[in-house]
């Protein structure tokens, strides 16, 4: 019997269907290539291995710092494309030599070191105000607080009129300086140095020096290192 001709029309149809939708899927994959390299040459080297040079966000830092509803005042997830790769919260060796439990602060390299057994260290990484650049030492861990009320200093409000009317102190909540937790450096005699390593409702300043504050890290930051530290915690700022 001789074949159908209508056979080979649907036969040629369905071959140019497949290869109209290889050409589509090689052209979706050509261009998700082309951004990543892209996004990897603008990328800084000195960040976490799991995610050098990968376009796509990691799931793991996706929900490290994603939303957290269960806060008295609800956190919204972070916008990881505002901040430096190099400056997620990651597990490290330990550069510091201090002892097992001490916090170190290297104002210089933006970073904030919990020391753990093993020779390892969590780190978190941090902006700097004029107010943490002022003040190196030795201190402790002297009182900690969720939600803190934030209240400017003298000082702070001359450099900065706009933050004359919080003279009193500003509620805690999203939009206040201070974030969500604070732990309050003291002296090793016992005196409240002023100096504070709290949260921050700017992620983008993480990794730079800043107008003002002391020690901040992103608010899902310092709400783990919260966790991890109790009051006497012993602090190196360097």
């Amino acid at each position: 019997m001789l074949p159908n001709p209508a056979d080979f029309i649907d036969e040629k149809q369905t071959l140019m269907t497949i290869a109209l939708d290889l050409n589509r899927r090689h052209f979706l994959f050509g261009s998700a290539a082309l951004s990543a390299l892209t996004l990897a040459g603008c990328a800084t080297t000195d960040i976490p291995e799991q995610v050098r040079g990968v376009a796509v966000i990691d799931p793991y830092y996706l929900a490290m710092y994603g939303p957290d509803p269960s806060e008295k005042f609800p956190l919204p997830p972070v916008d990881l494309r505002t901040v430096d790769p190099a400056f997620w919260r990651a597990e490290v060796d330990d550069p510091t030599g201090e002892r097992p439990g001490t916090i170190v602060v290297h104002t210089k390299d933006r970073y904030l070191y919990l020391v753990e057994e093993g020779g390892r260290a969590m780190r978190y990484g941090v902006g700097v105000g004029k107010e943490g650049f002022s003040w190196s030492g030795h201190g402790h861990v002297g009182r900690k607080g969720e939600w803190p009320t934030w209240t400017p200093p003298a000082e702070m409000i001359i450099r900065e009129p706009e933050s004359a009317p919080y003279k009193n102190g500003m509620p805690g909540g999203t939009n206040n300086p201070l974030g969500a937790r604070a732990m309050y450096i003291y002296s090793p005699a016992g005196k409240d140095t002023l100096y504070r390593i709290h949260g921050t409702n700017d992620p983008s300043s993480i990794g730079h020096a800043v107008s003002s504050g002391c020690i901040r890290l992103i608010d899902q930051d310092v709400i783990d290192l919260y966790r991890r530290v109790p009051v006497g915690t012993n602090i190196v700022v360097i």
